[in-house]
């Protein structure tokens, strides 16, 4: 008796010493949503780098990763959102296109998980973000308008890179008469415009504090500031600066169009950048690493009546949240953490450096490995004065979701300035009521 005894207390000792190592290897399942262009160049490798890297350094965690990108992204996440299922980590925004996940807390405050690591990290991307929170670490600060220069076709037009939208607009007749375009925008979705383009003129012509008194219900989108920019934006079109057939244009058929010299001007975000870099599966490039130094990043030039010069519309970049409904202390919350910090961790946000030249969101990212391009993309920041407010990320979706079909419409021709504005201020008042 007293054997046996004996070997079932040694027993339960042994399997006391061996449960923090059974226990710490527990097999985990995380689901996955994650934004991500798998035909851009260097695709492959931040799926070997960052995703496999993960799983090999973490052999009890599987992922299980949904790619998606653009509005196919955006349908998705809304979907799982009203559904209740979103994945354990998700991709999202600091506010606008991922608000829902925002202001009804379906991801958890990353506030309590920071401390260990806020050390390594910019202050100013662990600033509260649309639900007064901290519910994704940005990997970046991201422009959401830049313009593209084709210096080397401008040179060969004897053109310069114009200062004014008068030098610009001067430019038109010389570009047809070559048979190019001015300005080249992936316009066919209707996010484009008002990002890439649009949050751009209003930053200049309206200025974020107008934008607030107008998101406080304090002014309206109907006040001549805001009908100010939409009528500068029908200029555009009536100039001959940009053509109808942008709405027509893929978002990822311009990139060929402006890497072949088909417009010496692209407008775009400063994210752009990484679809014109050297592919490491092919050794190709849409821009070649011996013609980079020809193309220029900039801004739009100087508009008449501006308020804000050489500005251009910024936000905190991108970044993972954890799912609320993770319980609070389980191996799976620790897991999607573990997640989190790698995919903000020094070897993603430089991987991200040198394939796309992200500013990192990390006090302690360097390369000596960067394009001409990528370096091009980080001195960007240095040429511009003032960071303006990006239109969808500071407006509801009930809002900007119209304002973004009303600005195509201008472009087409089907609407007015004046309509737009009284159909965005009409979608304001409906949402603002309902807050």
């Amino acid at each position: 008796m007293k054997r046996t005894l004996l070997f079932v207390l040694s027993a339960l000792l042994v399997l006391s010493l061996f449960a923090p190592a059974i226990y710490a290897e527990e097999k985990i399942t995380l689901t996955v949503l994650n934004y991500f262009d798998l035909t851009a160049p260097n695709a492959s490798r931040e799926i070997t780098e960052i995703w496999e890297e993960f799983e090999r350094r973490n052999p009890h965690i599987t992922i299980i990763r949904e790619d998606l990108f653009n509005e196919p992204f955006h349908h998705k996440t809304e979907a799982y959102a009203a559904a209740g299922t979103l994945p354990d980590v998700i991709f999202m925004w600091p506010g606008g296109r991922s608000t829902t996940l925002h202001t009804k807390r379906l991801v958890k405050d990353l506030t309590p998980f920071i401390d260990e690591v806020r050390h390594e990290f910019s202050e100013a991307a662990l600033m509260p973000q649309a639900g007064g929170y901290l519910a994704m670490i940005p990997t970046t600060l991201t422009a959401s308008h830049v313009m593209y220069v084709n210096k080397g076709l401008l040179d060969s037009l004897g053109l310069e890179v114009p200062k004014t939208y008068e030098e610009l607009v001067a430019m038109v007749p010389v570009l047809k008469n070559a048979g190019l375009d001015v300005v080249l925008m992936g316009a066919q979705d209707d996010w484009v415009i008002q990002s890439c383009l649009f949050s751009m003129i209003v930053g200049r012509l309206v200025g974020d504090e107008k934008m607030d008194e107008i998101i406080a219900g304090k002014a309206k989108f109907t006040d001549p500031e805001f009908m100010r920019a939409l009528e500068f934006y029908k200029q555009l079109y009536d100039d001959g600066v940009l053509h109808r057939k942008i709405m027509n244009t893929t978002y990822g058929e311009v990139n060929g169009l402006f890497a072949s010299g088909r417009a010496p001007f692209l407008i775009d975000g400063d994210w752009k950048t990484g679809n014109f870099l050297t592919d490491p599966d092919t050794g190709e490039a849409l821009i070649p690493v011996d013609q980079q130094p020809n193309f220029i990043i900039t801004v739009f030039p100087a508009i008449p009546g501006e308020i804000n010069s050489n500005s251009t519309s910024t936000v905190a970049g991108v970044g993972y949240g954890m799912n609320a409904n993770i319980p609070a202390g389980s191996a799976k919350e620790k897991a999607a953490w573990e997640l989190i910090k790698w995919l903000n961790g020094k070897e993603a946000q430089t991987l991200r450096l040198e394939t796309g030249g992200t500013t990192p969101s990390r006090v302690d990212v360097t390369s000596d490995n960067l394009e001409p391009l990528v370096q091009e993309r980080l001195a960007f920041y240095g040429k511009v004065d003032v960071g303006t407010y990006v239109l969808d990320n500071v407006l509801a979706g009930d809002v900007y979701g119209p304002l973004n079909v009303g600005l195509q419409e201008i472009g087409l021709g089907l609407a007015t300035p004046a309509e737009v504005a009284q159909r965005v201020q009409d979608a304001f008042d409906q949402w603002f009521a309902a807050q």
